[in-house]
């Protein structure tokens, strides 16, 4: 097991004089907490024997019914019993990894990815091959050149690892006619895929897209409500093929024994007793508000040479910096200034990615938002000012890597 240097940076982003870009924490102040406490209290004085003993491995049946409930916005036709809760999405992915993966086997994941599935992946040994994405997400010619080279190899990747909406952390979204596309690439080569989709209701233009489970049932679906209730509760889901769940349950009673039953209940009653729809709407447009912030300072701040993509939905920017500057080299330099971020490295297992970095929106408000891209443009003007003076980048690589600049979705300053 290995560090995350995403991780590592929280301790220092969390500084009160820092403004941090680098985490992405939703942005709970918009629930409604009065009503909560009234909840919390009303639950343990009507239900406290169950609400806070053992329970369950694979979750409680109410929870379960209405997490289908949940999952059919997005076209998903599902049934309870294959609905294991977890502690977050994030164990229902580490479980499902170890379910799947031995040591040495290959997962076929986005470049880049999400930091917390690449950690996961190096825990059990897996190997990870990316394929990468453009405006549009996943790319299937790539993908399938990628299968096609393994298969000479007499490789084939356990599964592919996909976050279909507004990315993490690249921001885009794969657009619905490659969905199709990608599931029978998969289906050919014989390779499972597992659908990570947190961000899913929290497209800016109110549009829902169709999960890949709704088009495949075979597909491992995993959901969570950290982004759309609070994640303090640390309540997710997979949506596993019944040959898969027996092995999930098992999986998920040595790692806790039971998800914690107070918090099920808790966010049971929470979608049967609220308006949580509204609650969603609600938070999107907080978080469109706090992307738009990002733009302008970002269009009115950054140097030339630096491109972005335009998320319709989630959490973040993905950004492109000139060429010569290495986001990670820069990082100490930034908080210096008291501005922090995720450096692009984070987000591959190969090296990759020392041009770009990632911008989180949802926590800061506007104002501090744009202070910190003013930072932020003034750092990187540093660096290009130590590049123009000596001819040089501020750090040269050992050995420069093969260019891999990532998703390159239209921003203000490509046509």
């Amino acid at each position: 097991m290995t560090a995350s240097e995403i991780r590592a940076l929280f301790a220092v982003a969390s500084r009160p004089e820092v403004v941090s870009l680098a985490g992405g924490m939703p942005n709970i102040a918009a629930l409604p907490l009065d009503a909560l406490a009234v909840e919390v209290a009303d639950l343990v004085a009507r239900e406290g024997q169950v609400a806070l003993q053992y329970g369950s491995a694979q979750g409680r049946p109410e929870l379960r019914e209405q997490i289908c409930e949940v999952m059919a916005l997005e076209g998903i036709r599902a049934d309870p019993d294959d609905v294991v809760v977890t502690v977050g999405s994030q164990m229902a992915l580490d479980l499902v990894t170890r379910i799947y993966c031995d040591p040495g086997d290959v997962v076929i994941a986005e470049g880049p990815s999400y930091v917390g599935a690449l950690g996961s992946f190096a825990a059990y040994q897996a190997r990870v091959v990316h394929v990468q994405m453009d405006e549009h997400g996943l790319v299937p010619s790539l993908l399938r050149s990628a299968l096609q080279s393994l298969a000479q190899q007499g490789t084939t990747p356990k599964f592919l690892y996909t976050i279909p909406n507004f990315h993490n952390p690249a921001g885009v979204t794969l657009a619905v006619p490659r969905r199709a596309e990608i599931l029978a690439i998969c289906a050919e080569y014989g390779v499972a895929v597992v659908e990570d989709n947190p961000y899913g209701l929290l497209g800016f233009s109110g549009t829902i897209y169709p999960a890949l489970r709704s088009m495949d049932r075979d597909v491992v679906y995993l959901g969570s409500f950290s982004k759309t209730f609070a994640s303090g509760l640390r309540v997710g889901w997979a949506l596993v093929p019944p040959a898969v769940r027996d092995r999930l349950v098992l999986a998920a009673e040595s790692a806790t024994l039971c998800p914690p039953s107070f918090n099920q209940m808790l966010v049971s009653r929470y979608l049967a007793a609220h308006d949580w729809r509204s609650q969603v709407k609600t938070y999107t447009e907080a978080y469109r508000d706090r992307r738009d912030a990002m733009l302008r300072a970002l269009e009115t701040h950054l140097p030339e040479g630096c491109t972005w993509n335009v998320p319709d939905g989630g959490f973040y920017v993905w950004l492109t910096v000139p060429e010569g500057v290495d986001t990670k080299a820069m990082l100490p330099r930034a908080v210096t200034a008291r501005v922090a971020y995720a450096s692009g490295t984070g987000f591959y297992a190969d090296g990759f990615g020392s041009r770009q970095l990632r911008l989180s929106y949802c926590y800061p408000t506007p104002e501090r938002i744009t202070e910190g891209v003013r930072r932020l443009a003034a750092v990187l003007e540093a660096e290009l000012d130590v590049m123009r003076t000596f001819g040089t980048p501020a750090r040269l690589p050992a050995t420069p890597p093969e260019p891999r600049d990532g998703p390159q979705a239209p921003s203000p300053h490509t046509p």
